[in-house]
């Protein structure tokens, strides 16, 4: 069941941008096969606590353990916990000099050794998952926003991680475009895939969610489950927001 084993355990952590501190004394559990969707206002932390989550921020207090891997500066470290987690950004990050399969062929072929054959046979399992299978040899200009991102989890998937970390997947969309990615997102959500999402799309984070996280100003202010979260908040700031958000 999810929540069962935590996965990943965010314990007591702060992080500071000079003088500005992102992250105040933060903890979570994300349970294995557990979907969370952390909200807030913007400027809130959550983006900084997800990137802390595969050390592409590094907090200064605090301690993080990824599938019973402490996160340090080791390298042994980093490569163990990044092997379990994918993330998918804001912006999509392809190459574009490379077509969608060489995209999703690069990381099995380098951090997983996988032969050319075996790579693009696994890079077409995934883009089918995405729906997107014919859409193999186009270079990235050529998709739109939404193709582009469908891409991007399809490379993630094709490390074939334990937990997929999303930052905001559908903010750099048109709103035609957002419906397309949160459907695939919906079907990964359904086969137990543990996810951490950052997003303001609360349909989607009512529909799929486990625990819903609320921060503001660099802390945890409210969790609970999707039906507690929209119906009964019990913080006068998570009231707010999402009065703003579901009445914008």
């Amino acid at each position: 069941m999810p929540g069962d084993q935590p996965i990943i355990q965010i314990k007591n952590i702060s992080k500071y941008f000079d003088d500005f501190q992102a992250l105040k004394n933060v903890s979570l559990d994300v349970g294995l096969g557990e979907r969370v969707v952390v909200c807030g206002p913007s400027g809130s932390g959550k983006s900084t606590l997800i990137r802390c989550i595969n050390r592409l921020e590094a907090h200064e207090a605090g301690e993080i353990i990824v599938d019973g891997v402490t996160l340090t500066d080791s390298r042994e470290a980093l490569d163990k916990i990044r092997g379990n987690v994918g993330m998918v950004f804001q912006q999509f990050n392809l190459f574009p000099h490379l077509t969608v399969l060489d995209n999703l062929t690069l990381g099995p072929k380098r951090v997983l050794r996988l032969s050319q054959a075996e790579a693009e046979v696994r890079a077409m399992k995934y883009l089918e998952r995405v729906q997107i299978p014919d859409q193999a040899q186009k270079y990235p200009r050529q998709l739109s926003g939404g193709q582009q991102q469908r891409v991007a989890i399809a490379r993630s998937l094709c490390m074939e991680p334990r937990i997929l970390l999303f930052d905001e997947p559908t903010s750099a969309l048109d709103p035609e475009m957002i419906a397309e990615v949160l459907e695939v997102m919906t079907e990964l959500a359904s086969t137990g895939m543990t996810m951490v999402v950052v997003t303001h799309e609360m349909g989607f984070a009512r529909k799929v969610a486990d625990k819903m996280v609320f921060m503001d100003k660099g802390e945890i202010v409210e969790t609970g489950s999707p039906e507690q979260f929209f119906t009964a908040p019990t913080s006068q700031r998570c009231r707010t927001f999402l009065d703003q958000i579901l009445n914008h």
